[in-house]
């Protein structure tokens, strides 16, 4: 059997795209009629960012542009370079320009860039010296500076779908001259989609090295047990100091809120599989018991602290079963914001209005001369009445008729409200 040499270049950069024809995916850009297509098709670009998760083809589009319109093209890797290579390349656009020629500038990861750094593309872009065009798998609103995402537009791109990939693989072992060259007896091609988690450029790497280790065999089998061999685990997208990061978090989060426990226990195990840090989940359950669940089920608040406690000293593998039975208590328990409501309109009289002295009867009076002075005369002392209560004053006057706390009818604060009732009678509004 003649041996068969696979090639240098990762198949992920051979079958790369050339026009808009091969491109797959995104149609809500480069459909028909649609902005970046009537862009590169009327040669009419305009400065734009690129938002999108790995491998959905931003890099491609960009080197499709690089092909079909006609300007001097640069590419610069926000990792790698800096002011200084900018300023060189808008240097060489100053001299394009003299010569009436168009300067397109590329940057990939551009969410690397600091402040200074994009702050050096602003005149050129803002004069139309350059036209930039930025790549970035994170949200602009939080790593491009404004004064940037004014001067472009922004245009997201979707995870490619099921369609989209099974299209690519198509196309790869049509147009690629080593993977015709190969007999595929069997493919388990949903699974190899699934594993890539929506990322053309992995899912090409891991046929590729799938087949080059069954490149001694006379007929190749890309089982779900080979495309596992190859890749040890699932790729998951998650970047922990990305937005994914913080889109799961909240999702987990919401879900419990929203007392769903399986959705909530879905995002724990996304966010566990993707290496997040327990005590990080820990933390967050012990706001949400407090904010979400409150009086509704003190006992939250109570079980959010020793799952921390927990998760601390036993750590992963194990953790992962504390954090769940707190998650799914949580999801399913009685949920109540009124305390966190409470205080932050307590904080919000206090910023707006003025702060009036603490009532005399309320105050400490440690010495003669405070008690001559009136410091806790009248205060009443609460024990020593019925029920171990009395009504008095314990606002100042000019905010006695106010109220910041209104328990809800869920779980055990409806009791709490119940008691409330009945010792105030008409005076507060439970």
């Amino acid at each position: 059997m003649k041996k068969i040499i696979p090639p240098e270049v990762p198949l992920a950069e051979r079958v790369r795209p050339k026009n808009l024809e091969e491109f797959v995916g995104q149609e809500h850009l480069l459909g028909e009629g649609k902005p970046i297509r009537t862009m590169i098709l009327n040669d009419s670009l305009s400065s734009f960012i690129m938002w999108g998760p790995p491998g959905s083809g931003k890099t491609t589009i960009a080197r499709i542009i690089a092909s079909q319109t006609k300007s001097e093209f640069f590419s610069l890797n926000a990792v790698s370079s800096g002011v200084r290579e900018v300023r060189h390349v808008i240097e060489l656009a100053q001299q394009n320009k003299n010569l009436n020629k168009r300067t397109i500038l590329f940057i990939d990861e551009i969410h690397r860039f600091n402040k200074a750094q994009q702050d050096a593309l602003l005149n050129s872009i803002e004069s139309g010296l350059i036209i930039l065009i930025g790549a970035t798998t994170e949200n602009p609103s939080f790593e491009v500076i404004p004064a940037l995402r004014s001067r472009t537009r922004i245009f997201v791109l979707n995870q490619l779908n099921y369609e989209d990939l099974k299209k690519i693989i198509s196309f790869a072992l049509i147009k690629d001259e080593f993977l015709s060259s190969v007999k595929i007896k069997s493919f388990d091609e949903d699974f190899l989609i699934y594993i890539c988690s929506g990322d053309a450029r992995i899912l090409l790497n891991i046929l590729e090295a799938a087949i080059i280790q069954e490149l001694d065999k006379e007929e190749i089998h890309l089982t779900k047990e080979l495309f596992e061999n190859v890749v040890q685990k699932r790729n998951i997208i998650y970047d922990k100091d990305g937005e994914e990061h913080y889109n799961l978090i909240s999702a987990f989060i919401k879900s419990i809120r929203g007392s769903d426990p399986d959705a909530a226990i879905y995002w724990l195990a996304r966010m566990l599989e993707a290496g997040e840090d327990p005590l990080f989940i820990a933390r967050r359950l012990i706001v949400l018991a407090s904010e979400d669940i409150g009086n509704a089920s003190p006992n939250a608040l109570v079980l959010a602290e020793s799952t921390f406690s927990a998760v601390e000293k036993i750590g992963m593998p194990e953790a992962r079963i504390i954090l769940a039975q707190c998650t799914t208590y949580l999801a399913s328990s009685p949920k109540s914001n009124a305390s966190y409501i409470a205080i932050d309109r307590a904080i919000e009289e206090i910023r707006n209005n003025p702060q009036y002295p603490v009532p005399l009867h309320l105050r400490n009076a440690p010495t003669d001369l405070m008690k001559k002075i009136g410091y806790g005369k009248d205060y009443k002392y609460a024990h020593d009445f019925d029920k171990h209560f009395i009504e008095q004053e314990y606002l100042p006057k000019e905010l006695k008729t106010k109220q910041f706390y209104f328990p809800t009818e869920q779980g055990q604060e409806k009791k709490l409200k119940e008691y409330l009732k009945s010792i105030w009678n008409n005076k507060k509004k439970y």
